[in-house]
């Protein structure tokens, strides 16, 4: 379960703030590091811009369907031993499909 941390800064005349210490090693920044601001329906949030997830596995097998698509392949077309695979995978990872995404999404 997520853990909620709210600290407070002040801002000064020009407009600059510190960020809180506790703040920087959540994010995993430290001197010279950036951060991103979002703005979204109203909200403001902070993120590390150089701390996104990749995984290997899955930008391989993302690949794959898209290279398997690009070349007339489809979904229906998959073995059924990786269909398999992939439904007692799913099984194992919750799965929101009303949640938002974060981040950039490519498709």
């Amino acid at each position: 379960m997520p853990t909620t941390v709210e600290e407070m800064s002040t801002i000064t005349a020009k407009g600059q703030t510190t960020i809180p210490k506790v703040v920087r090693q959540i994010l995993g920044i430290d001197t010279g590091g950036k951060i991103a601001f979002r703005i979204e329906d109203g909200r403001v949030t902070v993120h590390n811009p150089d701390a996104e997830h990749h995984d290997p596995e899955l930008v391989a097998f993302l690949r794959l369907i898209e290279t398997d698509i690009s070349s007339g392949g489809s979904v229906r077309d998959m073995p059924p031993t990786l269909a398999r695979t992939l439904r007692r995978i799913l099984k194992q990872v919750p799965v929101e499909l009303d949640d938002r995404l974060d981040g950039e999404v490519v498709l």
